[in-house]
């Protein structure tokens, strides 16, 4: 079993018309044994960003914790909050400055930038940058979460129907892997409101 696929973990972003939405699992499990049904893998840097990590918790923990004390100086420096493709190059930099002994998390990054256009990315553990247009995705999932967006995705989604959308494709495929599931978080950012909602999944 890779170290990546220890706890288990899903976590997907997808965008829509102005808005974007973030989601995950709760299950934090050590190989086969869920230890915690309440884990919280994304995390707010500030109101129109937010970022999902998967892949192993201690790492997922302490590399949020680096991320929002680098976030706070650039606004005490700055005074304005950061631009998502900023932040997605910091959090790249952070990976790989540590290449040789990485954190072993695979973030997923999620905000609005300018003219509240969103912006989606995800890396992997030494800073590798992907970004998409429609969805990424990532974590021990993350296979059939590729096949469950790839079918349900369509391009400019309103606020509700992109939560339908995420929602379902989360749930159906971590029913389909055995390291995450136990219901999920989803967060549906717009120009003007944060929605957070927990789903109910399979409790087994």
């Amino acid at each position: 079993m890779s170290i990546f696929e220890y706890n288990g973990s899903a976590v997907v972003a997808m965008v829509g018309k102005n808005c974007f939405a973030i989601a995950s699992d709760r299950r934090l499990g050590v190989q086969l044994q869920t230890i915690a049904t309440d884990f919280q893998r994304i995390s707010k840097i500030h109101d129109h960003l937010f970022i999902g990590l998967s892949g192993l918790a201690t790492d997922v923990q302490t590399l949020y914790q680096r991320l929002v004390f680098r976030h706070k100086l650039y606004q005490l420096r700055e005074e304005r909050d950061m631009k998502p493709e900023t932040f997605a190059s910091l959090v790249s930099a952070i990976l790989y400055e540590k290449r040789f002994g990485p954190y072993l998390c695979q973030p997923v990054i999620a905000g609005l930038g300018d003219d509240n256009k969103p912006f989606i990315c995800t890396m992997d553990s030494i800073g590798a940058k992907e970004l998409a247009k429609d969805f990424v995705v990532s974590g021990t999932a993350s296979e059939s979460l590729y096949g469950a967006c790839e079918a349900m995705f369509k391009p400019d989604m309103e606020a509700e129907e992109l939560f339908e959308t995420i929602s379902q494709a989360l749930l159906s495929s971590v029913d389909r892997d055995c390291l995450s599931g136990w219901g999920g978080h989803v967060y549906v950012v717009t120009p003007n409101e944060i929605k957070e909602k927990i789903l109910k999944g399979r409790m087994d």
